[in-house]
């Protein structure tokens, strides 16, 4: 009875769940709505950030401003130079970093925001293109922008409708939706946004493969025509042990693997006579590889779905230059495959 009692919420807590479920769901309604009111000037806004030659100056006031630094460092992670203006300084002389080839675009839940609305005007005699985040067409700020992204009339989530929290959830979802959709028109790839990410865990993942595998150096390499006993008594190198071979045809190019876990099985079935045939006859031919110029993340996401150990690493002539080894990376598995991992190099 004691441990059941432990479980029991009180009923103001009660309370406080159901509001704050309340709010999530009040806001969720409102991107949903976004969503399908977003029409032809949506498009618009994007033709404008796909050629701007410039900059996207991105300018907003109080909550908005915070909103508009987020949105600038999207934009600036995803292939779009961007920087944000605060309207109470622009005033104040950051207007000098405006220049022609730029897009502004300016957030105002009201459209009326007094600092906003001073930023506007310079822009407009520079012939600078003015994108609008607000609620609605009809204020200052939509009439005098070239694009106008309607949030819609949003209620405030709080009970008395008044802390910004709607109308900034909206904001920052088509702030999201602008960057992201500019960034697919660019042909923005996961090779450009590794450039722009190269610290932390993101950082690491985004690295290219050839910053993380073992090297050729410390690879055992052997010839495919090679016996099985002659590779595995000369293939030896110093350092640490990969649980692979690579097999190469006469030109060099990768040709197959054989793995510790093959010889095992030679051995465990008696086939001791296959120990003098060409290790041809026995390796994996066209094993799965990857380029130089891959990115980690990729490597790990094969890694976990094909549940292999090694994945060779191949240059455009397809010669061997390195090895992935699920040891190196066990790290940045799902923790289902990781388990899997850790238990197939444990059989070897």
């Amino acid at each position: 009875m004691e441990a059941s009692a432990k479980h029991l919420i009180p009923f103001s807590q009660v309370e406080q769940l159901r509001a704050g479920r309340e709010i999530v769901r009040h806001e969720a309604e409102a991107l949903l709505d976004l969503s399908r009111n977003l029409d032809a000037s949506f498009l618009a806004a994007v033709d404008l950030l796909k050629n701007c030659q410039g900059s996207a100056i991105v300018c907003g006031m109080g909550m908005a401003g915070l909103i508009g630094q987020k949105i600038t460092a999207t934009l600036s992670s995803t292939g779009t130079r961007s920087h944000f203006l605060h309207p109470a300084e622009a005033v104040h002389g950051d207007l000098g970093c405006l220049h022609p080839n730029d897009v502004l675009i300016a957030i105002s839940n009201s459209g009326e925001t007094e600092e906003i609305l001073n930023v506007v005007p310079a822009a407009q005699s520079m012939q600078i293109p003015v994108i609008s985040i607000t609620s609605n067409r009809h204020n200052s700020l939509a009439e005098n922008s070239d694009v106008v992204l309607e949030i819609g009339r949003t209620r405030e989530a709080c009970r008395w409708g008044l802390a910004p929290s709607t109308s900034t959830t909206t904001m920052l979802a088509l702030g999201d939706a602008l960057a992201l959709v500019v960034s697919e028109a660019k042909e923005f790839t996961p090779h450009h946004f590794a450039k722009f990410h190269p610290g932390g865990s993101l950082g690491q993942k985004l690295k290219p493969v050839i910053e993380l595998m073992r090297p050729r150096e410390q690879l055992r390499i052997a010839s495919d025509q090679k016996t099985v006993r002659e590779v595995i008594s000369t293939s030896a190198r110093p350092g640490r042990r990969t649980g692979a071979i690579l097999l190469v045809d006469e030109k060099e190019r990768l040709s197959g693997l054989f793995t510790d876990s093959d010889l095992a099985r030679l051995l465990e079935t008696r086939q001791d006579a296959i120990l003098d045939e060409a290790i041809s006859t026995v390796m994996t031919s066209q094993p799965m590889t990857v380029r130089d110029d891959a990115i980690f993340s990729d490597i790990v996401d094969l890694l976990s779905a094909r549940k292999i150990s090694e994945i060779p690493v191949i240059d455009e002539d397809r010669k061997p230059v390195g090895l992935i080894d699920i040891t190196d990376v066990i790290g940045w598995l799902p923790t289902e495959s990781r388990s899997a991992a850790s238990s197939a190099k444990e059989t070897r």
